[in-house]
């Protein structure tokens, strides 16, 4: 008897024969290749010393940074702390999608579109932790608390599509 997987994974299963993302990962094809054309980056992209991609260890300081930033919102006197979690968050963000972006280039086809999936995802939620701390820069706290916690479930989402996306290298 053949189980049926449940929705999720039947998502994931159309995201990785869809040809509508081929053209979003043969745009990136390029560059992601040139990060890791030479051997001494490529293998210190793939985590060849310790056995763990470096992008599993880089993607932490924005994560943790941005959901620190999620508890400190919860204490008013907190939220200065907050602020500069979001924008550690920030700083971290580049670092994390080069990591990724390297990665993604030693991935097959099917989760190489998934891996489209997930970078437009974390991207988008990056711009609105930005939105987040331009909002909390000017003063606005609750819209920028607001935008933290959209930037959050987005976050999530892309978390989980990268989680597929390091199950499938």
């Amino acid at each position: 008897m053949r189980t049926v997987p449940n929705p999720y994974l039947r998502l994931l299963g159309r995201a990785e024969r869809s040809p509508a993302l081929d053209r979003l990962a043969r745009a990136a094809d390029r560059p992601a290749r040139s990060l890791v054309a030479r051997e001494p980056l490529r293998r210190l992209f793939a985590g060849d010393a310790t056995g763990i991609p470096l992008h599993l260890v880089v993607k932490d300081a924005p994560f943790g940074a941005w959901f620190m930033a999620q508890f400190l919102d919860l204490y008013p006197d907190s939220r200065r702390a907050a602020r500069r979690l979001v924008g550690l968050g920030l700083l971290g963000a580049a670092p994390a999608a080069v990591t990724g972006w390297a990665e993604w280039a030693a991935c097959p086809d099917a989760t190489r579109r998934v891996g489209v999936l997930h970078a437009a995802a974390t991207g988008a939620a990056t711009v609105v932790f930005f939105g987040s701390w331009a909002a909390r820069a000017r003063g606005r706290e609750r819209t920028g608390i607001r935008l933290s916690r959209c930037g959050a479930a987005i976050l999530v989402a892309g978390g989980f599509l990268g989680g597929h996306v390091g199950r499938g290298r």
